[in-house]
């Protein structure tokens, strides 16, 4: 069986030392970018492998783009292989945030042609609190082979975006907490507001009390609420800089509403442009 949105910890505990299978750390914090790192040496799952998200799962910042640029997908693939990943590994993603961080490598991993990732339920937390090891031993790697086929229609850019919205051809949803999208708060960027014309969906509302994945069914219904009539396909998703937009397509791909897309620069792209509209409520 593989995974392809979701694990829990029993599952994952269950096939830790199956053959082929690969975890991998997300932890990291936006306000120190240190910290995901720190906390994987101090204790993390099992043979898990640490991704750091500036400098393994995106590309430098340059006077264009936004705070998490894609990364150079050769170079990740690279990585990929160094850690021991090839193109039948499982891997499993987790980090400490709800799947936060871990959603950005689910994404890229399946933009990269390889869809058996999934998302560990509840991350580290959960893991933790079920009981099950952790340890500061670093990982053996045994360095492979990964031939990324790499679909670049699954994201669009800002152009696309614009021109997408004037056509009224895609829906957007926009991932930021209600605050940041009206523009009443901006702890990150320096402007605030959203994009003319997106719905806000914060990834939250994705999660229930425990952080936990919401059922599908359940999800299924609120994104139907959102896009009314449109196709999975032509919704868009976007945040602060394309990190947390990715938890929204991964809970649409839970819900069975399969094929929607990422904006990728997102809103600390966006706002670079000068001539591009900005809406506050």
């Amino acid at each position: 069986m593989s995974y392809t949105t979701l694990i829990n910890h029993d599952a994952l505990s269950r096939n830790l030392n199956s053959a082929n299978w690969v975890v991998i750390d997300a932890r990291f914090s936006l306000a120190d970018s240190d910290a995901g790192f720190k906390a994987y040496r101090l204790g993390h799952i099992p043979n898990a492998r640490y991704a750091h998200l500036d400098k393994d799962l995106s590309s430098a910042i340059t006077t264009i783009t936004g705070r998490h640029p894609l990364p150079d997908f050769r170079l990740l693939a690279k990585k990929l292989g160094q850690w021991g990943i090839n193109n039948s590994s499982q891997i499993v993603v987790y980090d400490d945030a709800s799947g936060a961080f871990a959603g950005r490598l689910w994404w890229l991993l399946r933009c990269m042609g390889h869809n058996q990732v999934a998302v560990l339920e509840g991350g580290f937390k959960d893991w933790q609190t079920r009981g099950h090891a952790i340890t500061t031993t670093l990982p053996t790697l045994k360095p492979c082979i990964f031939r990324p086929y790499l679909d670049d229609t699954a994201w669009l850019n800002a152009t696309q975006v614009q021109n997408s919205l004037a056509q009224k051809s895609i829906c957007l949803i926009d991932a930021r907490t209600p605050e940041r999208f009206r523009g009443e708060q901006e702890p990150i960027d320096p402007i605030a507001g959203h994009i003319p014309g997106a719905l806000n969906r914060a990834f939250q509302k994705n999660l229930d009390n425990n952080g936990l994945f919401l059922k599908a069914e359940q999800l299924r219904e609120h994104f139907k609420a959102l896009i009314g009539n449109t196709a999975p396909e032509q919704v868009v998703h976007m945040c602060g800089s394309g990190v947390t937009a990715c938890h929204n397509l991964l809970a649409m791909e839970v819900a069975g509403l399969t094929g929607s897309k990422l904006y990728a620069g997102s809103w600390s792209e966006w706002i670079r442009n000068k001539n591009l509209a900005v809406a506050t409520d």
